[in-house]
């Protein structure tokens, strides 16, 4: 009897390891799994407030992803893996750069219906982090309330009035690195927003108007512009690839060591993307003395030229009709997520 509940254990741990280990996904699945992870997480990356690894985790890709990563930092080298990081970080690219202008006249014209798509898409990781920790046990309980509060916490706060302007010198390179550093793990570690750290540490406006200028630059063939945004690009990519590698080890270790811990803290942030994707929000003028963008509002002259994007959003109470549509655009991208994460297994 023993022994066969042994093999019963065992025959349920390889079960729940297998969702989650890159040699047990066939190549076409693991494909499909990769290239929608990676467009998700591209487009994520253009929404204030979304992780780009929430999307990786949704579709069922994230330790995948990681893992890979985490290999590819120690000079190993698989053709599957590198495969699949090719597929993330390419449809990650052409989202991008294809959908930036869509995906910003949408949220400007349709910003509640956009985020409950978000919330859906978000939420259909749920049910393969919750099968994956099945027998769950007090530590994935503990860890997930933790996350779940954590994100409620970041939510809440108010990476405005913590920001500062960034200064010249070898201390700004610095910084620009330590950012790109932060912008880079929130990248692929889910239920962070790399623009609030950005906020948080003061260099968002430094490197969104360095992309600008880039951008710019490069349309009107004036060079000087791009070399010039390059100061800030250069170190904020370095930054990028730093981040990337160290979280990506990070997590890698975590699962390995600490799995129950660590899943149920993955499964909290899933639930806890919640707070800061409510989308019955309204745009609230600022006032003299607020902060925007990292600039203190110090005329009523400078409150009239802010643009109202960057307008600070409260809630607000929707009404029947649209809980009624926020809620099917929910279960409709709730469904594709569980789709494609479902897909394989």
């Amino acid at each position: 009897m023993k022994g066969k509940l042994l093999g019963n254990t065992m025959k349920t741990q390889r079960s729940t390891d297998t969702s989650l280990d890159v040699e047990l996904i066939g190549g076409q699945t693991l494909a499909v799994r990769s290239i929608v992870g990676g467009a998700l997480m591209g487009l994520a990356n253009l929404v204030p407030g979304i992780s780009g690894g929430t999307m990786l985790l949704a579709v069922g890709v994230y330790p995948q992803f990681i893992g890979g990563v985490a290999e590819v930092s120690t000079l190993t080298f698989r053709p599957k893996v590198l495969f699949m990081l090719a597929c993330v970080a390419g449809a990650a690219a052409l989202a991008i750069v294809g959908f930036a202008q869509l995906i910003a006249n949408a949220l400007d014209q349709h910003r509640w219906a956009m985020y409950s798509v978000f919330i859906g898409l978000t939420l259909g990781g749920v049910p393969l982090l919750w099968g994956a920790l099945r027998p769950i046990d007090h530590r994935a309980t503990i860890s997930a309330i933790v996350a779940v509060v954590a994100m409620a916490l970041l939510a809440a706060l108010d990476p405005e009035r913590l920001s500062s302007d960034a200064e010249s010198g070898l201390a700004a390179y610095l910084m620009l690195v330590i950012a790109g550093s932060s912008g880079g793990a929130a990248m692929i570690l889910p239920g962070v927003s790399g623009a609030y750290l950005l906020l948080i540490l003061g260099q968002y406006r430094v490197i969104v108007d360095a992309v600008a200028l880039a951008g710019e630059g490069m349309g009107t063939g004036v060079w000087a512009m791009v070399a010039q945004a390059l100061h800030v690009l250069v170190p904020v990519g370095v930054g990028v690839g730093v981040g990337v590698v160290a979280v990506s080890n990070l997590m890698r270790r975590l699962l390995a060591n600490y799995r129950q811990a660590t899943l149920g803290f993955l499964l909290g942030l899933l639930f806890g993307a919640i707070f800061g994707l409510w989308p019955f929000t309204t745009p609230t003028a600022p006032e003299v003395g607020d902060v925007v963008r990292g600039v203190e509002v110090t005329t009523s002259d400078m409150v009239k030229a802010i643009d109202p994007q960057y307008y600070r959003r409260v809630p607000f109470i929707p009404s029947v009709w649209q809980l009624g549509v926020g809620a099917t655009l929910a279960l409709t991208g709730f469904g594709v997520s569980w789709g494609i994460s479902r897909a394989g297994t």
